[in-house]
């Protein structure tokens, strides 16, 4: 394994951790790796050392390269100090992935408390954008930033079609980042339809890192469960990035967003009304439209075709198809031919 700490600014007394795993060898298959950039909270005042390496831990273990950003804090700390810090770390992965055996687009940002700000805001507003984020007890409200001193942008409100799908996990009962912050940044991935996964332990204090009882004094009241965000979160990169193993990966199952309706160009995997909404795709899909209509069985007596397909709306033309068992062993000629027609 390499191990190594890079000064990225003497000044501010930013440092990037690198704990990148060999390939090769031993590791049969492995050419590279998916990774992690961790960002430990602290409330921009200082680095957490808890959320920090005894995260990487479990990482390294599921097979990541693993990366810890100490950004700037305390009279540095003061934004968008901590945002630049990331962006060179980021831009530092990227041009020195092939040494560090890093697979490009798959690198998801790992933030705690202030941290999970910072990966919030990773994740929607900067240059050098993370494939995946997970965002523990994360500040996402600027309200709440202010009210523990701290000028911050909001970040539930900056979600867009383009925000990399996210993980979140926190407790009920955190009394120093309420819970609203992480119910608003679910409802703008939904709006967004892009893909999240959360968990909200129903008790348990604030900053409590991995959960395990190494990290924790006596008598802290957590659940044994509220440490399952870990596993939880690897396989959820799993999912997303493609199951990863000496034999090579696999194909993702989970997709980044619910549909391909901000893509720049159709495909099945765009919503029906965004698909029947356009003039050349319905010109397409004639033959197809009218197997559909033979096929496809109305919810209620007297339902027209048209009513069926507003009713169905929101799903892809892959799930509809999928659903009704309809020209299944087309599916790859129907998505290219939809991949060459404009999404407007």
């Amino acid at each position: 394994m390499q191990f190594e700490t890079i000064q990225l600014n003497e000044k501010r007394n930013v440092t990037l951790t690198v704990m990148a795993q060999d390939i090769g060898g031993e590791f049969r298959g492995v050419t590279a790796r998916p990774a992690v950039l961790i960002l430990p909270g602290g409330g921009y005042m200082f680095c957490s050392d808890r959320e920090a390496e005894p995260v990487a831990m479990p990482y390294l273990k599921a097979g990541f390269q693993a990366f810890i950003l100490r950004y700037s804090t305390g009279e540095h700390g003061h934004w968008p100090n901590p945002l630049e810090d990331y962006e060179q770390a980021m831009a530092l992965i990227h041009a020195r992935a092939e040494e560090w055996h890093v697979i490009p687009d798959q690198i998801a940002v790992i933030g705690f408390s202030a941290g999970g700000h910072l990966a919030g805001a990773a994740a929607t507003m900067s240059v050098n954008r993370p494939n995946a984020a997970i965002l523990g007890y994360a500040v996402l409200r600027a309200d709440t930033a202010a009210e523990i001193g701290v000028t911050i942008p909001g970040i539930a409100e900056l979600v867009d079609e383009k925000t990399c799908p996210c993980f979140l996990f926190a407790t009920r009962t955190d009394s120093v980042v309420p819970i609203q912050n992480t119910l608003d940044m679910l409802n703008a991935l939904n709006r967004a339809q892009t893909s999240f996964e959360c968990h909200i332990y129903g008790y348990g204090p604030h900053g409590y890192s991995t959960g395990d009882p190494s990290l924790l004094g006596s008598g802290v009241m957590i659940p044994d469960r509220a440490q399952d965000w870990v596993d939880d979160s690897i396989v959820w990169l799993r999912d997303l990035f493609g199951v990863f193993g000496a034999d090579g990966q696999a194909e993702p199952v989970c997709r980044a967003h619910v549909t391909d309706d901000a893509e720049a160009w159709l495909s099945l995997d765009c919503s029906v009304s965004r698909i029947f909404g356009n003039a050349e795709a319905q010109r397409m899909l004639t033959d197809l439209i009218a197997v559909m209509r033979e096929k496809i069985v109305p919810f209620a007596p007297g339902m027209s075709f048209e009513e069926m397909m507003q009713a169905m709306s929101r799903m892809t033309l892959r799930q509809v198809l999928s659903e009704r068992r309809i020209e299944t062993d087309r599916f790859h000629e129907l998505d290219e031919a939809l991949r060459r027609i404009p999404n407007i």
